[in-house]
């Protein structure tokens, strides 16, 4: 695969009549995709009864003035471990920066950080991720359950979880209600 092909830093959002339902109106940020596989957040959904400060919590962090926002679904795979998609005003030496307005990282440390104030100043947290073999998400791609949609900011920090699948068509100037559940073949 050439290197204008891989996928990070991009959406990829979910085909309406999808054929795996974990993944039904998903929204995930291409972390990333390379000649290896596919890591990507999901940022569509949140996770019912668990907010950040429990989370902090959770993992013995005092959550100081954390806000207690939501946590989201980051996808089916290690469901128990924690990401954050941050702004790149704040970096670790494990973070992964792939986007010029993105950055993810996985350690106790960007955790810390926030509780006490002294992270980045846009981020969201999940709890799993979305991960594809070397090969898989192409082969996924060639029967239409995905749509690869640019990524933004605004669309990642700014909009609402519940609203993030259908802002994310229409800033491909698509209308998500018209977006029929199944594909032909020819």
């Amino acid at each position: 695969m050439s290197e204008d092909k891989f996928l990070t830093g991009r959406l990829l959002l979910a085909m309406p009549g999808m054929f795996d339902p974990r993944f039904d109106r998903s929204v995930n940020v291409m972390c990333v995709h390379d000649d290896n596989g596919a890591l990507g957040i999901g940022i569509g959904h949140i996770r019912d009864g668990i907010g950040f400060r429990k989370l902090l919590e959770e993992v013995g962090i005092d959550p100081q003035d954390a806000p207690d926002c939501d946590v989201h679904h980051g996808g089916p795979v290690e469901p128990g471990r924690g990401f954050v998609l941050h702004s790149t005003d704040w970096m670790s030496e494990d973070t992964i920066e792939f986007a010029p307005y993105c950055a993810l990282s996985a350690s106790m440390e960007i955790l810390r950080a926030i509780a006490g104030g002294e992270g980045p100043k846009r981020w969201l947290v999940a709890l799993g991720y979305a991960g594809w073999g070397a090969g898989q998400l192409e082969e996924e791609l060639k029967h239409h359950g995905w749509f690869v949609a640019a990524g933004a900011e605004s669309l990642i920090f700014d909009t609402p979880a519940e609203g993030r699948w259908a802002s994310a068509w229409r800033a491909e100037g698509i209308d998500p209600s018209l977006l029929a559940n199944e594909t032909g073949h020819a």
